[in-house]
């Protein structure tokens, strides 16, 4: 009997190849979606009519916080006499303010500036107060100032809450005296130390 060939061992084909997107779902990782990004103002911030309204409610706030809060004068008073003389050669006028000022804060009040404001048909003037130890000096000159006169009021007055004084300052204005008898207002103004919003007693 002839020797038996044994039959070669079958070859075994080729697999065909699997593209990458035939793997079983199982076995590939997690999908990932990136169509909606979690870090925009759609994700992260309310509706733009919340966010409006919201905004409006905190600016309302503050604006009434702000009018109940704001600055005010640290006094008050009146301004009680004007007496008023042409200076001789000169297109201006003599001004003697008296007036009353009380303290009605809670803290005492330092006087630091003193001027005069008048508003006339053609504008605001302003000028400083004149030095005190200059009174009696113009009085002597303009006899009529001295009338109704008080002591002057003078940088570093010192009122303590509650206090009411009287008082007198003299400016001169760049006007002629029938202008300013024609004026529409006058003003003694007067900064207190360490206040934003000064004193204004018109007339």
């Amino acid at each position: 009997m002839p020797d038996q060939i044994p039959n070669p061992a079958p070859v075994p084909s080729p697999s065909p190849s699997v593209p990458p997107d035939a793997t079983p779902r199982t076995q590939r990782g997690p999908t990932i979606h990136i169509a909606d990004e979690f870090g925009t103002a759609k994700r992260n911030l309310p509706p733009v009519k919340v966010l409006l309204m919201a905004t409006a409610g905190v600016l309302i706030i503050a604006g009434i916080a702000a009018f109940f809060q704001r600055a005010k004068p640290q006094g008050a008073g009146s301004l009680d006499d004007v007496t008023a003389v042409a200076i001789p050669g000169q297109n201006a006028a003599l001004v003697a303010l008296t007036f009353t000022l009380r303290n009605s804060g809670e803290k005492s009040l330092w006087v630091h500036g003193i001027q005069g404001k008048v508003l006339t048909s053609t504008g605001e003037l302003t000028s400083e107060a004149v030095s005190a130890v200059d009174f009696d000096r113009y009085y002597q000159a303009f006899p009529a100032l001295k009338e109704n006169a008080q002591p002057a009021l003078t940088p570093e007055d010192k009122l303590q809450p509650g206090q009411a004084l009287k008082r007198t300052v003299i400016v001169s204005f760049p006007v002629a005296l029938i202008d300013f008898k024609e004026r529409r207002s006058v003003s003694v103004v007067i900064q207190p130390y360490d206040q934003p919003v000064p004193i204004v007693l018109s007339k």
